[in-house]
């Protein structure tokens, strides 16, 4: 079993600096195998605002799989936008924006999908899925694979599609192609653990979709801050809520949704399951 824990959404900028060392210390206490940030490390994509995320992340556990958000590309400086839209984000936090973690039992590969020419949207392009696809064959296929983006290829009832990943359905198909098991992402400030059945309807396939919300930012958009640990093993996945308590200013465990590999169709624990033993 391998654990993964998933903070998103910093926004260094416009943290609850209240948050911070008690995250910090109950990630070190989950002991991760590996530590995945999925964007928006920022608010404005500062230098200041990098400066503080770096030292923040550099005070937790590695190894970190991290990608950048909408939020880390600079809003008002139009020149830096389109010109060096992530040279503040190289500097700081990393020049590899196709990060990989490997290990004998999980791979974990980011994928960058914030862009100059959106305020907010994420994209991929057909560039990325091919190297992402030459990345994904060239694994033991016994791994677990998980993605790392910022924008969702799945959302929370209600939400519009408009807030999905631009080109998400030729990507499913490379995912499905590939047997890529989860997907991880941020970006909306809402908790999310479900599959992609409904959505992509793609035969004898479904993908784990984990949402988080956001670990640290004041923009909590009507959800507590929150972060997610993943316990993963080969057929079976465990997503644990942490939400942050207000009275006793600590995060504590605050939902757990349980899912199950059969073949390659992640579907979660349900009552029949138990009764059949599984």
């Amino acid at each position: 079993m391998r654990t993964l824990v998933q903070l998103s959404d910093l926004h260094f900028g416009r943290v609850d600096p209240e948050l911070l060392a008690p995250l910090r210390t109950l990630v070190h206490t989950l002991a991760p195998d590996v530590v995945v940030v999925s964007g928006d490390l920022t608010q404005r994509a500062r230098s200041e605002q990098f400066e503080a995320a770096r030292a923040w992340l550099d005070s937790l556990p590695r190894p970190q799989v991290i990608v950048p958000g909408n939020h880390d590309i600079p809003l008002y400086d139009v020149v830096r936008r389109f010109v060096l839209p992530l040279e503040r984000y190289k500097r700081y936090i990393t020049d590899d924006l196709e990060p990989t973690y490997v290990d004998d039992e999980i791979a974990v590969l980011g994928v960058n999908t914030a862009r100059s020419l959106t305020f907010k949207d994420g994209r991929v392009n057909q560039g990325q899925m091919a190297r992402l696809r030459a990345r994904l064959t060239e694994l033991d296929p016994a791994l677990t694979r998980v993605i790392v983006t910022h924008h969702p290829f799945d959302l929370p009832q209600d939400y519009d599609k408009g807030d999905l990943v631009e080109r998400a359905p030729m990507a499913m198909q490379v995912f499905a192609q590939c047997g890529v098991d989860v997907l991880l992402a941020g970006h909306l400030h809402t908790s999310l653990a479900g599959n992609t059945a409904a959505r992509y309807q793609i035969s004898e396939y479904a993908a784990l979709v984990v949402q988080a919300g956001t670990a640290t930012s004041t923009r909590g958009r009507g959800e507590v801050n929150s972060f997610n640990v993943l316990r993963i093993e080969p057929e079976r996945v465990e997503v644990d809520r942490y939400g942050w308590d207000v009275v006793e200013k600590v995060f504590r465990p605050t939902a757990t949704d349980t899912f199950f590999r059969t073949g390659n169709v992640w579907a979660p624990h349900t009552d029949g399951m138990l009764a059949a033993g599984i």
